[in-house]
């Protein structure tokens, strides 16, 4: 197996001094042990103790949120953020908000979208330098794998970059281009030696060999000039038959041979399809160390309630049947599937090509960063998962699988104080004005979720509470160098 990468360091802290320790209680913590009754001590932006609630230490600033849920801090490692270059897609401002506004204190920003994209050394220096100051969460970045570049992953990794995202099919942008299988065998034995995770677009254009070359005609929008319009440009079932099944199993089928060869840790992104899942099963259970995501909108929505011409529900991947959606909940539930990402692709409204319909040239991206956790929940619970099993899934697995066990994630003394506060039985309907995306353009709108944020602690500060926003910018920049010595806890 692929060594653990080091944990990440934090830089560009703003963090006011906290005088005294304050004690979080609830009859619902989430702790490493399961749901508990308990007292959460946070002193200096870190858990320095977890007791039981009627054993709070005298001088104690007690805060107690009776049976709302106290959880985890969600950690979402994938996301769109587009800036520099194109924040009037999106922006470190907006996005983190958002993510504040829905429990998530820490996310990993991708490497494309935004302009540089972050292919060298110095697109990620630019990227850094446009979060700095902008943060209401923390924020990692990954290093993007095209074409030509494999000199630039090792200076990547030097300067911070929690991983490498490659795609297999063209991504929708022309300056990140697909790469191919010399690519990979190029890039595959650098990030396996520096134990860091290969985040993979898993789908192959099998019937369209042009586009596995890298040569494709889709352009930013997403359209394809090659293809002429016509009446079923706006009917989903046609979108959907034009990214099949086999597409994802032919490029699973690649990474896990690859995956084999080169011991490399590959991570399967958004997976849409479960006729992977049988051969994702053997892998693993063969010991190969492969992971795997998917993301809300593959849970929440069917293709059969779809509506032609609503191009709000365009992704890539698409958004597939009932049944393949029901397979999806149960290789979770196998854990087959690690955990659970919004996949937050912001566009302009007018490149989601509303007015028109026309599921061919739209943008295929969907917003739902903010309403992760309620949208799991609100499917979850049907199922009779719990909220332990929300938070392993959107908080425990995804902070590990980028290197930040012992930091983020859990409950227990040493943990940074990244925390969720929230209401598993309230419910809510999403319409335009409770978003902080900087569009407000949703599949979700006129949605009743289940499970509400009443408030989001980052670092032991409180950023968002009541449905508004509170304090200061006081999240940080996660870099992947050797981290600072792990505090203790406090000693009372």
């Amino acid at each position: 197996m692929a060594t653990q990468q080091p944990r990440p360091t934090y830089t560009n802290c703003i963090l006011e001094p906290i005088a005294k320790t304050l004690a979080i209680v609830s009859r619902r913590v989430i702790t490493p042990d399961g749901e508990r009754a308990a007292a959460v001590l946070v002193r200096d932006g870190w858990i320095v103790g977890l007791v039981e609630s009627d054993n709070v230490p005298a001088g104690v600033v007690v805060e107690d949120v009776g049976n709302l849920v106290v959880m985890p801090g969600l950690v979402d490692t994938h996301v769109h953020i587009n800036e520099p270059g194109r924040t009037e897609w999106e922006g470190f401002e907006t996005a983190t908000k958002a993510a504040a506004a829905g429990g998530i204190t820490t996310l990993i920003e991708m490497p494309l979208n935004s302009t540089p994209v972050t292919t060298t050394p110095g697109a990620l220096r630019k990227k850094l330098d446009a979060a700095a100051g902008r943060l209401w969460v923390d924020c990692g970045f990954y290093a993007g794998l095209v074409p030509g570049n494999t000199h630039d992953l090792q200076p990547l990794i030097d300067a911070g970059a929690l991983g490498v995202k490659a795609f297999l099919v063209h991504s929708g942008i022309d300056d990140f281009p697909n790469v191919t299988e010399a690519d990979l065998r190029a890039a595959m034995p650098i990030i396996a030696a520096n134990g860091l995770p290969l985040l993979v677009h898993a789908e192959l254009a099998s019937g369209h060999p042009e586009r596995s070359r890298g040569v494709s005609t889709v352009r930013v929008t997403g359209f394809d000039s090659a293809q002429p319009d016509d009446d079923s440009s706006h009917a989903y079932s046609s979108y959907l038959s034009s990214r099949p099944r086999q597409w994802e199993q032919a490029a699973i089928e690649l990474m896990i041979r690859l995956c084999r060869e080169f011991n490399c840790r590959t991570h399967i992104v958004h997976l849409s399809s479960s006729d992977a899942v049988p051969a994702l099963r053997a892998a693993r259970e063969s010991g190969l160390p492969i992971t795997v995501e998917t993301c809300p909108h593959y849970l929440f929505f069917a293709a059969e309630e779809i509506a032609d011409g609503d191009t709000r529900f365009k992704c890539a991947p698409p958004i597939r049947e009932h049944r393949n959606r029901e397979r999806l909940w149960q290789a979770l539930k196998d854990g087959v599937i690690d955990f659970i990402v919004s996949d937050h692709s912001p566009c302009p409204p007018e490149m989601k090509c509303l007015t028109t319909g026309d599921f061919r040239k739209a943008w295929g991206g969907i917003s739902s960063l903010q309403f992760g956790l309620s949208i799991v929940w609100t499917e979850a619970r049907k199922r009779g998962f719990s909220v332990c099993d929300v938070s392993d899934w959107m908080s425990r697995r995804p902070a590990e699988f980028v290197g930040l066990k012992g930091r983020k994630g859990s409950i227990a003394p040493g943990y940074d104080a990244d925390l969720v506060i929230w209401d598993p039985d309230a419910t809510f309907t999403v319409t335009p004005s409770i978003i902080y995306h900087r569009h407000k353009v949703t599949p979700y709108e006129g949605r009743e979720l289940r499970g509400k944020v009443v408030a989001t602690i980052v670092g032991g500060s409180r950023v968002f509470g009541e449905g508004a926003f509170v304090g200061k910018k006081c999240a940080k920049i996660l870099l992947g160098t050797p981290a600072r010595p792990k505090q203790r806890a406090h000693q009372f």
